[in-house]
This record gives structure tokens, C-alpha cells and sequence, in this order.
């Protein structure tokens, strides 16, 4: 039979074969029928002689006249007339599905498939009509898979056919689903065509028929090709259970979709981007911390940065970023993870096309455009010795975003501190000015970034007071510094507070990160790093940080060129691993 047709009928969308006149006549007593044919079927399911065979064989003939019948009936009918007027058809129907020998004949499989269609449930509400459904399914995945092994009854029938059982199935269900694709293909590319076009009620019951079949190998092309089909119809004419079905298979690791119908299915839709989202985020915030280097890993298996680059994609992933961040009270690792996220986005745009399809604008509308294009610039581009002015220029576009605002405007604190948290190499870059400059003042523009980025919710006042702290502070490290050799003694006595009171912990952690890296960048520092670390990590959640930063130093900083720092900052990240 021609394949083409046979996927058709799999649909359930066919308009089916018109029967003969002595077929009809033949069939006519269909309940007298009805009862014969389920007797005879659960007769040959309880012996399996060569006797059996002989009988199944001489009876297949009128076996399929009688399933043709069954299926012009059936398809007249809706699914609850249908099961009150046979109410064991499900019976009749699963028995010819686990009979090898009817199933050898690729026109048994087509008929009982179409019989199985026209028991599904369209608008399938109860458990009782779910339940039926989900069985269905599964009669149409065996009848489609199930021989894809050597089964003994088969060699009858496929030896005389000139195949091995083992070959004969797989190469039937190929080209039925390359049949398939090419006129998915050939549909899509007809456009406002409607005559040549696949009508929606029939794509909707192919994708509805495709649920059970997802991880079957020879059914991926017909996946892709569903995934990545675009009519023109003003909505969806797939399932939901399909993108359900698809969605679980990927994330799960049952299938390998390509890019591009990845994209199309998360694109379309919704539940099963933010599923995928979700997964990441389980993947990336486990009990204890995950190194960013394998934090990346993560991110680009999961295919959302490549599927980001489409604006609407990239703006739900970050809404749920931000949704976690205010959860989480902007929680280290939750940042690190948005950042590395925003680098593989930003990698993967650079992929796709030189010059960005859409304005930067699109993925980041929360803040200045010309602050949004300050900050997408590669911090590590900037040639050594011009970063100060970039830096400065994006403090004052912040600044003047952060302290000019009105109260419960769109452009309020957190939007600006939000779109600057994504893009943390100018933290790294704002540090290393500050302790690795040789100008005597520190220039304000840079105490208000790291103020602003350690605390944003702070005030205008409360922050005017954390920078004349922090201007204080830096002063007394860089002067420790250039007095010679000093212990780690000297640098928690020159990091305590100028006004003797306690800091808060947000700004206790940028304190920290001030002290850390003039330990790893300098030669002085390097020399009582371990020293430093025994006063310092005196409680589990500081112990925490410090790895966190470490972690974070080998994998953005570009400050360890220097071998023995990069090799010391290795030791102490092991070494701090291995005590928590």
C-alpha cells in the first residue's frame, strides 16, 4: 500500500476509502460480525500452534472487509455513541493489536489504527475519558514499534516477502514518516495556498496521534517537522499534550531535537519554556554551590541561550531570573548564574549574526538604551589603561537612571540594578581600578558603582555614607600596601570600620571582595593569603563566599596572569571545598 496514504490514515484525518458494493453485501450483519470476530480473536490469542496460524491466515481476508465496515461506522460516530453501542470495542481492537500475525499486513495496521482514532476523545474532560485516551495511545505506540525486534510468528510472513523481521518494520514506519514530512514540507511552503494546504483540524490530530510516539527514533523526523511547521492559522493547531509530550522527552534526555525545532517548540509554547527554565534552575542551585564553569556547561546544554536570542524567549527566562533574585533576596549564586547566562546569550548572538537582529533594547527595555549599549560592550575589549572612562560613564548613566527617578516609576532602582547585575565583568573592572590604580584620590564614580551594585536598596544618603566609608577604606589598603611586607592582622585591623560600627552584610561582602583580590593580585597579599583566610573564614556562610569568590576569580577574572596566583587561588578553593 502507498505509504503516503497510510500516514494519513494515522492522522485519523483521511477521508477514507470508499467500500465496494460486495463489500458492503458481505458485511452487512455487523453486530453478528462483531461477536464472530471478537470469539475468533480470543481464540487465537490463547494458542499459538501452527494449527492457529493456518486459521488466522485463512481469515485475515474477511478480518480486514470487517474492520473496513467497523471503520465507516465508527468514523460517523462520536466516541461516547461509539463505546454504548459497542461497549467492548476496546477489547475487540486491543486483541488485534497484540496478534503479530494480523499486524504483519501493513493494511491490518492501517485499519486498526483508524479504528483506534476514531475512539479518541477530542475534548477528553474526565479521568474516565483521559484514562481512555492515554490507552488508545498506547495501542497506536505498540502497533507502530513493537516490531522492531525478530519475533518468531513474523519470519512466516516476512521471509516470503523477501525481508528479515528485523529490517521489515523499521524500513515500513521510515517511509511512512518521510511521506509524512514531505508534505508537512510541501504544505508550508504553499503559504495562503489553503487548497494545498494541510487543514488545522488534521495537523491537530496528527500531533494528538504523535503524543505516545515522541521517543520513538524513526517517528524524530515527524517531530521536527511538526515543531517547525507555520501555517498561517491565528492559532495553534497543534496539541498541548504534543509540546508536553515533546518538551518532557527533550528535557529528560530521551531525544536529541535540533536548535531550531527546540526554538520553535518553546517559541510556541509557554508551559514548556518555563518548564525547561525551571529544570535549569534545579540543575544550577543545588544544596551547595556549583562551580561557574560547569554552571556553564549547564546553560549551554540546556539550549536557552541559543533560544534566547528570539527577544520574546530571552524576556521570559529573565522575568523568572528576576522572580528568583527578589525571592532570594539576590542571593550570590542566583547572580552568578544570570551573568553566566547573559554571557552564553551574548556568545550565542554573536553566533547567530554578526550585526543583532533585533535592538538590544528588545531583550533589555528597562533601561536607557545608551546605557543598555554601555554595558553589552566586552569589558576584556577595553585595551589597559582606557577602562577607567567607560566605567565612569556607565556610573553616571546609572546614577543618573537610580537618583532621578520618582518614586514607583518604571526606570525605578531595582530595573537599573537588574540590568546592570547581568553584565558583572564591570564589577571586576570597577575593583581592579580601584585597588590597582596609582592616582592618590579614588574617583567617586566608581565608589557609587560598587556601593550601588552591593546595596541597592539603599537611599541617596544612606549611599553618600557607604562611599565615604568605602573611599576611607581603600585609602588605608592601598597605603598598607605600598608601606612594604604587613600581616593578615594589619589588614583586618585597616579593613574594620571607620566609625566603629558593625556593617551590614551586604557591605561586609563587598569589604571582602576588596581584601581578596588585593590577596591574589599583589605579591604582598599572595604572601599571607592562607594566614588572611584563617582569620577571615571564621563562620560557614563566609566560608561559603570566599569559595564563591575564588570560583568566580578563575573563571572571569583576567587579573591571575601570574602563574603562582592562579596555582594559589586553585589550592585555596580546594582547600575551603574540602572543609565545608
Amino acid at each position: 500500500m502507498c505509504a503516503h496514504r497510510f500516514l494519513c490514515c494515522l492522522a485519523g484525518c483521511c477521508e477514507g476509502i470508499v467500500l465496494s458494493p460486495e463489500m458492503a453485501q458481505a458485511s452487512a450483519d455487523l453486530a453478528s460480525d462483531y461477536q464472530f470476530w471478537l470469539q475468533k480473536l480470543s481464540a487465537w490469542e490463547q494458542a499459538s500452534s501452527e494449527e492457529t496460524q493456518r486459521d488466522t491466515c485463512l481469515h485475515l481476508p474477511r478480518f480486514q472487509e470487517f474492520l473496513r465496515h467497523m471503520y465507516e461506522i465508527l468514523k460517523e460516530m462520536d466516541s461516547d455513541a461509539i463505546l454504548e453501542r459497542f461497549p467492548t470495542i476496546g477489547q475487540l481492537l486491543a486483541k488485534t493489536c497484540w496478534n503479530p500475525l494480523i499486524l504483519a499486513y501493513d493494511e491490518s495496521q492501517k485499519l486498526v489504527i483508524w479504528c483506534l482514532c476514531c475512539l479518541m476523545n477530542k475534548e477528553a474532560g474526565t479521568s474516565t475519558e483521559l484514562g481512555l485516551n492515554s490507552r488508545i495511545r498506547g495501542l497506536i505506540s505498540h502497533v507502530l514499534s513493537t516490531f522492531k525486534f525478530d519475533m518468531k510468528e513474523l519470519c512466516l510472513f516476512t521471509k516470503s516477502l523477501g525481508y528479515e523481521s528485523i529490517d521489515y518494520y523499521p524500513i515500513l514506519l521510515k517511509n511512512m514518516v518521510s511521506s509524512l514530512v514531505s508534505e508537512l514540507r510541501e504544505s508550508h511552503l504553499n503559504g495562503l495556498n489553503t487548497q494545498s494546504r494541510m487543514a488545522p483540524e488534521r495537523m491537530m490530530s496528527l500531533s494528538q496521534v504523535c503524543v505516545p510516539l515522541v521517543t520513538l527514533p524513526d517517528i524524530q523526523p515527524l517531530v521536527e517537522a511538526l515543531l517547525t511547521y507555520h501555517g498561517h492559522e491565528p492559532q495553534e493547531v497543534l496539541s498541548p499534550e504534543f509540546f508536553e509530550a515533546v518538551n518532557e522527552a527533550f528535557l529528560s534526555e530521551k531525544i536529541v531535537l535540533p536548535t531550531s525545532s527546540v526554538v520553535s517548540l518553546w517559541f510556541r509554547h509557554l508551559p514548556s519554556l518555563e518548564k525547561a527554565t525551571l529544570n535549569l534552575f534545579e540543575k544550577l542551585f543545588p544544596s551547595k554551590r556549583i562551580c561557574l564553569r560547569r554552571m556553564e556547561c549547564c546553560i549551554k546544554e540546556s539550549l536557552l541561550p541559543q533560544a534566547a536570542c528570539q527577544p520574546a524567549i530571552f524576556r521570559i527566562v529573565d522575568e523568572m531570573f528576576r522572580f528568583v533574585l527578589r525571592e532570594t533576596d539576590g542571593a550570590p549564586e542566583v547572580l552568578a548564574a544570570l551573568q553566566v547566562f547573559t554571557s552564553c546569550l551574548m556568545e550565542a548572538l554573536k553566533k547567530e549574526n554578526k550585526q543583532l537582529k533585533f535592538a538590544l533594547r528588545t531583550y533589555f527595555p528597562y533601561g536607557a538604551p545608551c546605557l543598555t549599549a554601555a554595558l553589552s560592550q566586552h569589558p576584556e575589549a577595553i585595551p589597559q589603561g582606557h577602562q577607567l572612562q567607560p566605567l565612569l560613564h556607565i556610573s553616571q548613566l546609572l546614577r543618573e537612571a537610580v537618583e532621578d527617578c520618582t518614586h514607583g516609576s518604571q526606570q525605578n532602582p531595582f530595573e537599573s540594578w537588574f540590568l546592570f547585575v547581568h553584565f558583572g565583568g564591570w564589577v571586576d573592572l570597577a575593583v581592579e581600578e580601584l585597588l590597582l590604580r596609582e592616582e592618590a584620590e579614588p574617583p567617586a564614580g566608581l565608589l557609587w558603582l560598587l556601593v550601588f551594585y552591593y546595596s541597592p536598596q539603599d537611599g541617596s544618603q544612606q549611599r553618600e555614607q557607604s562611599m565615604v566609608e568605602l573611599k576611607v577604606l581603600v585609602n588605608r589598603l592601598l597605603t598598607l600596601l605600598r608601606s612594604g611586607p604587613f600581616s593578615a592582622v594589619d589588614l583586618q585591623e585597616a579593613a574594620e570600620s571607620p566609625s566603629g560600627d558593625p556593617r551590614p552584610p551586604v557591605r561586609g561582602q563587598l569589604i571582602r571582595r576588596l581584601l581578596f583580590s588585593l590577596l591574589l593580585w599583589t605579591p604582598e597579599g599572595r604572601a599571607i593569603v592562607w594566614e588572611a583566610v584563617t582569620h577571615m573564614a571564621h563562620t560557614d556562610a563566609i566560608t561559603y563566599e570566599i569559595i564563591g569568590f575564588l570560583d568566580q576569580t578563575l573563571y572571569t577574572s583576567r587579573h591571575l596572569h601570574v602563574e603562582a596566583s592562579r596555582k594559589l587561588a586553585r589550592e585555596l578553593l580546594k582547600e575551603l571545598q574540602a572543609q565545608v
